[in-house]
């Protein structure tokens, strides 16, 4: 294949996922809002899954590895990242030569705490970090039906698709 018709097509897709244990005591932070729950995600980070499987879709359109490549979590300098902060460092590695996002769609499996009440709020939030419309945005929150880890409430896991275009 001539790798100069891939260069030619204005849109390119990518899809993130990622997963985090939870346990009592830490801040819950997801779709870049924070959640009043008894539990948080455990890790190097702020722990934001859903921003984390964002920044892997954003990444993955660009081809430009993932969210641990860019941000070791063997690093000190992102230890307690808000992840916020690491969205705005992707969308400045994935926004160059004239790509722009389009949209996005986040799905988050969570047993408890239910989410849905915050879904308008993350999609206001992550709408102007990523700098376009909530109609450009799609957060979706369910269950595992008690299934697995997440329906143990043992952990959360996210999976996100992004648009980006060129123009």
């Amino acid at each position: 294949m001539d790798n100069r018709l891939q260069n030619t097509c204005p849109f390119r897709i990518g899809s993130g996922y990622d997963v985090h244990q939870m346990a009592p005591d830490l801040p819950m932070w997801l779709g870049g809002i924070r959640i009043d729950a008894p539990v948080g995600f455990v890790a190097h980070s702020d722990g934001d899954v859903a921003i984390h499987a964002l920044c892997d879709a954003l990444l993955g359109c660009r081809a430009m590895g993932d969210i641990g490549h860019h941000f070791p979590d063997t690093s000190d300098q992102w230890k307690g990242a808000d992840s916020k902060d690491l969205l705005r460092r992707v969308l400045g590695l994935v926004c160059t030569d004239g790509w722009h996002v389009g949209n996005v769609d986040i799905t988050i499996a969570l047993q408890r705490p239910k989410i849905a009440a915050y879904v308008p709020q993350m999609r206001t939030v992550l709408a102007g970090l990523l700098g376009i419309g909530e109609d450009c945005v799609s957060v979706k929150a369910t269950t595992t039906e008690k299934l697995g880890f997440v329906g143990r409430c043992e952990g959360c896991e996210v999976w996100a698709t992004a648009l980006i275009w060129r123009g």
